[in-house]
């Protein structure tokens, strides 16, 4: 399993942290050790002072597939989940300015929140599906999957191309504008439309 994560996928993202608008889709990947888990907390890394909870809605991938066409694109996932990407966004601003990856802002361990419930595809569309995030109670990110510059079907004939897309792997495909820093004791909650997908704490 992978987890290949899509950054710049809403425009009131980009807006928000003052960055310029892709050409393509910008890809980057965590691996399985980035992935929290079940029913643990999220543990702030002592290497950062200025971590961002970023929801995204998460596709999983049903079958193997490379080269993907469009048109064929819906045949490679029949669930949807909801996930938190963490990021250092201290280290990844230093590391950008630096012409760097951002693996150490984005990739490290446990900073993956995948929830632990999926929703077949039939039950929203894909296209147009609200996703928010509460953080000890309040809602800080709310929008619908209409606002992505890259639709799910876009998306995985994109990744295809570059990267073999196994029975399992996991899309994030971006987040919405409202990030901000979490703190000790937080508590995250996320919502596809009013099902609760996740809930997490910070230590």
């Amino acid at each position: 399993m992978k987890i290949i994560c899509v950054g710049r996928n809403y425009a009131s993202h980009i807006e928000e942290l003052d960055n310029e608008k892709p050409a393509d889709p910008v890809l980057f990947m965590k691996p399985n050790t980035s992935i929290i888990p079940k029913d643990q907390p999220f543990v702030i890394p002592e290497f950062s002072k200025d971590i961002h909870y970023e929801v995204e809605l998460l596709i999983k991938i049903c079958k193997n597939g490379k080269f993907i066409e469009p048109q064929f694109a819906k045949n490679y996932y029949q669930e949807i989940g909801l996930g938190i990407d963490f990021t250092a966004r201290d280290l990844q601003t230093k590391l950008k300015k630096a012409g760097l990856p951002w693996e150490k802002a984005k990739a490290f361990d446990r900073s993956a929140c995948i929830g632990q419930r999926w929703l077949p595809v039939e039950d929203s569309d894909v296209n147009d599906t609200h996703f928010s995030l509460q953080l000890n109670g309040q809602v800080v990110q709310s929008d619908t999957t209409a606002k992505m510059l890259w639709k799910v079907d876009e998306l995985i004939t994109y990744i295809s191309r570059y990267f073999t897309l196994n029975k399992g792997d996991v899309i994030f495909t971006g987040t919405l504008k409202g990030v901000g820093k979490v703190a000790e004791n937080d508590q995250l909650k996320g919502f596809i439309q009013d099902r609760l997908m996740f809930d997490i704490n910070v230590k």
